[in-house]
């Protein structure tokens, strides 16, 4: 076989939250498409990733963590995240090596193999353990469940990545490209700036609280002088809330605006003008529009 000939597919990730998903997403496009943070559950919606791999164009398809969920939302994001992999040409379960094969992951092998779903495994975060615990657990985890191939990476130091990558590039079918070659994602920007200012949302606010809020674009326009005006809301469900966000003297909204706004600007390459409002929105959990923003099934 012909090695210019171009190939495209869609690799879908999934896996338990905070198994790198998001960083395998990023580390491959070269830029942030989906947002990362130390606490769990973060990815909300299916996220593409788009980029080049030699004659290969793969298209992957960061879905949320797949867990136990309690909260209508949480269902809503297990069921996108399995919708992910009927739409897949791939099917790539990431595992956090050094949570190892905790109940979550046992949970999805099980699903995979009684739905006959034969799998890449991909250990991430091997720089944080020892090869022979590596080994161990990539044998629990082959016995446990069928995948096609195994491999050992790190997306945050993009350790050993490039051979998970021509394995891609290799097995996805022979095809035009879907997306033009500089396109990184399919997101609209003013989602992808929404989705940065709830990245530091969770970064900046303890506990419970960025899961009971959500950030949604109203606005996005470009000024005559070609900046970008952007203004964005985040709905929170009690003034309990809206009070932590906007912080004391509103420091708390006013430091969020402005790393979004740093962050967004180096993405885009581009001045941005970042406005950030916060609101009440009881109940946004039960709206069914909210749903259809984010591309989520309302269950």
């Amino acid at each position: 076989m012909s090695d210019d000939v171009s190939r495209c597919g869609f690799v879908a990730l999934i896996g338990a939250p905070n198994a790198g998903k998001s960083t395998i997403t990023n580390n491959f496009v070269g830029s942030k498409v989906s947002i990362v943070s130390p606490k769990v559950q973060t990815t909300r919606t299916m996220v593409k990733g788009i980029g080049i791999w030699k004659n290969t164009q793969i298209i992957f398809l960061d879905t949320p963590g797949i867990f136990k969920p309690k909260r209508r939302l949480d269902k809503a994001m297990v069921t996108s995240a399995w919708d992910g992999v009927g739409d897949a040409d791939v099917i790539v379960l990431v595992v956090d090596a050094k949570r190892g094969f905790d109940d979550e992951t046992r949970s999805i092998v099980a699903k995979l193999k009684k739905k006959k779903i034969k799998a890449v495994l991909v250990l991430n975060k091997i720089d944080l353990l020892s090869k022979e615990k590596l080994l161990k657990l990539s044998q629990d985890i082959n016995q446990e469940g069928d995948f096609k191939e195994t491999f050992f990476i790190s997306a945050e130091t993009g350790e050993c990545t490039e051979d998970f990558y021509d394995y891609l590039a290799g097995v996805l079918p022979e095809s035009p490209w879907y997306y033009p070659e500089d396109q990184m994602s399919d997101m609209p920007l003013k989602m992808l700036a929404a989705e940065i200012v709830r990245e530091k949302l969770f970064l900046y606010l303890r506990q419970e609280l960025p899961y009971s809020l959500t950030v949604e674009p109203e606005l996005w326009e470009r000024r005559e002088d070609q900046s970008i005006r952007a203004e964005i809301t985040i709905y929170v469900e009690r003034d309990s809330q809206k009070v932590i966000v906007l912080g004391k003297g509103g420091n708390m909204i006013k430091r969020i605006g402005q790393t979004a706004r740093k962050e967004i600007e180096n993405l885009l390459e581009e001045k941005v003008h970042l406005f950030l409002f916060v609101k009440v929105r009881e109940n946004w959990q039960d709206d069914a529009a909210r749903y259809a923003a984010w591309g989520l099934k309302f269950v």
